[in-house]
């Protein structure tokens, strides 16, 4: 039986292992070293799909992780890990994403800013109230 020293020690260990996953260029340095062609990492790779659920999602800084880690279980993704450009070309787009995805957000974010601000019924102003 594991200990709560133990569980809390596997599940920082996890929780690292699985936001390395996020870094393309890990995922290559696994694969030119034949981790992702060996049965029980493949295993251990299909056991941390549990870091999918919200109860421990939430402890994740780096969402790309799960994408990642999904893309694992498959064969194909897990060859393709060793060569380099695979590695980079990952990277380039995750890097566009981010790009996008911030300034999607800071124009959704002002929309609604000024959404907001024209749906306010206009304030009085102060002779109004005096009369």
């Amino acid at each position: 039986m594991e200990t709560d020293e133990q569980a809390r020690h596997r599940f920082q260990a996890e929780l690292e292992f699985v936001q390395c996953l996020a870094n393309p260029y890990y995922l290559n340095f696994l694969a030119q070293r034949g981790f992702l062609k060996e049965r029980p990492f493949i295993n251990y790779l299909k056991y941390l799909l549990y870091w999918k659920e919200p109860e421990y999602s939430k402890f994740l800084k780096y969402p790309h992780c799960l994408h990642m880690l999904e893309l694992l279980q498959y064969e194909h993704f897990r060859k393709e890990q060793v060569n380099a450009q695979c590695a980079k070309f990952i990277d380039e787009q995750q890097l566009l994403h981010w790009q996008h995805y911030s300034r999607k957000r800071t124009r959704l974010q002002q929309a609604l800013a000024e959404q907001q601000q024209a749906q306010q019924p206009p304030q009085p102003h102060g002779n109004t109230a005096a009369k």
